[in-house]
């Protein structure tokens, strides 16, 4: 559990309490939670250490053209991770739903309409990608090189987050030897909980690194302790990447995790030390 649970910003959300649906295009249902609070308890100041974007995907956007016959869509939202709020998932889906009846002139219309709002929830630029439910590219299954870890013989009795385990994860050979590695790893064992309502969360994580080799075994570890931690999954991240660099410190290092879908949502948090785009795909648990 983290420190900033009860903290004002996260009183007003709906998150958590009962709520009337509407079909009918309503802006204001939107709702942000400043990055600060986690980033505060991370000690990261306005220079991140890290490059990144949120990115979305919509499966059940649907609205009304002029004579009333409806459309649906496939959307691909991008929030960069240096906007000041993250945008919250229930008030995100809310707010998609008020376009069930709403009448457009066109996509066009319908992305610029989304474009404005979630940008102004962000405070940042947020991009967004409208597609047929038959031609999306981020509907495409990824074939992905990474080696699962998940195989791995593991004893685990404690599933209370706990970022300690990785001061093991460079053995001592590896810290006084001069070999560098680069590696594509993946855990399907990626698990938290929301931080208002406990509903669990499930995801597959993605970690790319160039530098002195990781025990695959503590790292699994690192992630099981994920199991029972209440956070959003953009603080998970940027969490598992905050704790890799201070304790592996590698040259380089991506974490990017594709959580399963919820309400027609999915959410995938990347971040990355360089300045590279999250991949178009989804993994077959999306």
């Amino acid at each position: 559990m983290t420190h900033y649970q009860n903290a004002d910003e996260l009183k007003s959300l709906l998150l958590g309490k009962r709520t009337d649906y509407t079909s009918e295009y309503a802006p204001q249902l939107l709702q942000g939670v400043p990055r600060s609070l986690n980033r505060d308890d991370l000690q990261l100041a306005d220079n991140l250490p890290f490059f990144g974007e949120d990115v979305w995907y919509g499966y059940e956007l649907s609205w009304l053209e002029p004579n009333g016959k409806p459309v649906v869509a496939v959307a691909e939202f991008r929030v960069p991770c240096t906007s000041t709020n993250l945008i919250e998932s229930k008030s995100f889906k809310l707010y998609l739903n008020s376009y069930n009846q709403t009448r457009f002139a066109s996509w066009q219309e319908v992305q610029a309409s989304l474009i404005k709002d979630l940008s102004n929830t962000a405070e940042a630029a947020v991009k967004v990608s409208l597609y047929p439910v038959d031609d999306c590219p981020a509907l495409a299954i990824a074939n992905s090189a990474a080696v699962k870890i998940d195989d791995l013989e593991l004893n685990v009795d404690n599933y209370q987050f706990n970022r300690d385990i990785l001061s093991a994860a460079i053995a001592k050979d590896s810290k006084d030897s001069k070999d560098i590695v680069s590696e594509h790893l993946v855990s399907h064992l990626l698990k938290s909980n929301c931080l208002i309502t406990n509903q669990p969360d499930w995801g597959s994580v993605y970690i790319s690194y160039t530098g002195k080799q990781i025990d695959h075994k503590t790292l699994l570890a690192y992630i099981i302790s994920f199991r029972m931690h209440n956070e959003f999954h953009e603080q998970c991240v940027e969490r598992i990447f905050t704790d890799i660099i201070e304790f592996c410190q590698p040259q380089t290092l991506t974490v990017f995790a594709r959580y399963t879908r919820r309400g027609g949502l999915d959410i995938n948090p990347f971040r990355s030390s360089e300045n590279i785009s999250a991949p178009q795909s989804r993994t077959i648990r999306q």
